[in-house]
């Protein structure tokens, strides 16, 4: 398994002089960490810009300097590179592209306008990343979500067991899933200093998670599931919902509407990557992929 990577996301200096934010070396650190911690083999594409006007190169658009034959000349010859790498490895997992690039955005592009006195960005991929329509293509800042806390009852074998089913099925899925019930004692045995640090290891999973997946079984949803919830939602962050439970809050509600009305709401663990990948903005198609 593999993914090909514009070759920024290993080396920022590659990019235009002075666009690289701290936010952008924090989603390329994670989308190395991901791959590692999946065993994702990254092969870096070939980078158009560099190539064509260098490392030093200022910003601009795809028409103030790129629209030229030599450089779609150029294109052409980078594509069968990467052709050639495809047909020796199969096809890969995806593209991870960095909107707003002219060549390697993945739906946002700075593509310029013939007559506007400011650059325009256009809903469109970049103009390298055009060569590949049949690869799916994935954001480097989309990308680096995939840290998530599963909020669930944890009182019962049965409770803990159906967890551990959704922690297997999400890593399968590439990823990383902060269980609660392995954080500490989960009996009635514990101390108030257990319930602190307890306390504060969720509250700072909380707060990395890039979102929540909750279960709210149940003839009314666990109380500490249904905190998690909530917290998640004022630190706005998505939450995708499971309910197996058949029962009805109402005549059209399925929990309580505080619930309901913060997260998306599915009926089987089968459900969840899809809403996943729907609520981070990732959509692959194959809920086996990310």
């Amino acid at each position: 398994m593999y993914v090909l990577v514009c070759p920024c996301v290993l080396n920022p200096d590659l990019r235009a002089r002075g666009i690289t934010s701290d936010k952008d070396l924090g989603a390329f650190s994670r989308v190395i960490e991901r791959c590692r911690k999946f065993n994702i083999d990254i092969i870096p594409l070939p980078c158009p810009e560099t190539l064509y006007l260098g490392k030093e190169r200022t910003p601009g658009t795809f028409l103030e300097r790129l629209n030229t034959p030599e450089f779609f000349s150029l294109l052409t010859a980078l594509e069968q590179e990467v052709r050639t790498i495809i047909s020796e490895h199969g096809p890969p997992l995806c593209i991870l592209g960095v909107n707003s690039s002219p060549t390697c955005g993945v739906d946002t592009t700075y593509f310029g306008s013939a007559d506007a006195p400011t650059p325009e960005k256009i809903q469109d991929r970049g103009v390298f990343l055009k060569k590949f329509p049949e690869i799916p293509a994935v954001d480097v800042t989309i990308f680096a979500k995939y840290r998530i806390y599963l909020a669930a009852p944890l009182f019962s074998e049965a409770e803990k067991w159906f967890n551990v089913q959704l922690y297997e099925m999400l890593t399968g899925g590439l990823f990383e899933v902060y269980l609660p019930q392995e954080i500490g004692d989960d009996t009635h045995c514990r101390d108030t200093g257990a319930h602190a640090r307890i306390f504060k290891s969720h509250m700072a999973a909380l707060h990395a998670a890039d979102a929540v997946v909750a279960v709210i079984d149940g003839s009314d949803a666990d109380s500490g599931t249904s905190w998690e919830m909530g917290y998640a939602s004022a630190l706005g962050k998505p939450v995708v919902a499971i309910r197996t439970d058949f029962r009805m809050a109402g005549h059209h509600e399925r929990v309580n509407l505080m619930l309901e009305q913060s997260s998306v709401v599915v009926g089987s663990k089968e459900e969840i990557v899809p809403a996943l990948q729907e609520v981070l903005g990732n959509k692959m198609g194959d809920s086996s992929s990310v």
